[in-house]
């Protein structure tokens, strides 16, 4: 059984894992997803503390140009991904097409049920190529967006994480509940699961994910000694998640 990890064990076991995979090659990737104001950020700011800039990098792609929406839509994600050694936390993703794009219209229906077509076919030429994948959807409480959005708003300190697109997120919940629904249940594979973070307490949510992170990308003579996280903050998603409260709605 594994020994009660605190804060400073599961960073510990965090460098450990990127020491690991520097000797081996080893190429990974995070995806986080989740509405507005879900807490991607401070998850990274959690994963990313004391590991090496070089060897870890955090997508945030803006808005694609011209050229780039005449590319195949996969294409500019490919070129962010791993080399040997490397770490890539994509704060969204090629997901943004499931989620942001379906509620506000930057995409069309066609493209967007091509995509999820796509996707899984797209996850399995990575894994099968070598790429280890963890991709997490961070899942917030409607009262508990409201007041991150409140506070993001009015602090002049989260200026830059502001974005014109809060103003309509509350509004538009049920537009993103559905579209979150529609994703995860298309895109869940077994080569490439997704993991769910009821993402209200933020602490809580941080711990969960960097258990999960060690014991499925880190060496096992680091994962074996770290506890599994708690299943009432992280879970595996089933479709039955969406209708039994474990998943906002």
């Amino acid at each position: 059984m594994a020994k009660k990890d605190g804060g400073k064990k599961l960073q510990l076991g965090l460098v450990q894992m990127q020491l690991a995979h520097a000797k081996t090659g080893e190429r990974t990737i995070i995806v986080l997803e989740g509405r507005d104001a879900a807490g991607k950020d401070g998850t990274i700011k959690a994963l990313t503390e004391h590991l090496s800039v070089r060897s870890t990098r955090v997508v945030a792609l803006p808005k694609p140009s011209d050229r780039e929406k005449s590319q195949w839509y996969f294409q500019r994600y490919v070129a962010q991904l791993p080399a040997a050694g490397e770490l890539v936390i994509f704060n969204r993703s090629w997901y943004n097409r499931a989620g942001v794009e379906v509620v506000n219209g930057f995409s069309t229906p066609e493209e967007q049920a091509q995509f999820l077509k796509d996707v899984p076919d797209f996850e399995r030429m990575l894994v099968e190529s070598g790429i280890k994948i963890v991709k997490l959807w961070l899942d917030i409480t409607k009262t508990e967006q409201k007041e991150r959005l409140g506070d993001r708003a009015t602090n002049p300190l989260k200026a830059l994480k502001r974005s014109p697109l809060d103003a309509v997120a509350q509004d538009k919940w049920d537009d993103y509940t559905k579209a979150r629904d529609a994703m995860l249940l298309a895109t869940n594979s077994a080569i490439a699961p997704w993991i769910c973070v009821r993402a209200d307490h933020k602490k809580k949510a941080h711990k969960a994910v960097i258990r999960h992170v060690l014991r499925h990308l880190a060496p096992d003579e680091v994962a074996k000694t770290v506890e599994a996280p708690d299943p009432d903050v992280l879970f595996p998603f089933e479709a039955k998640a969406l209708k039994d409260g474990r998943l906002e709605r």
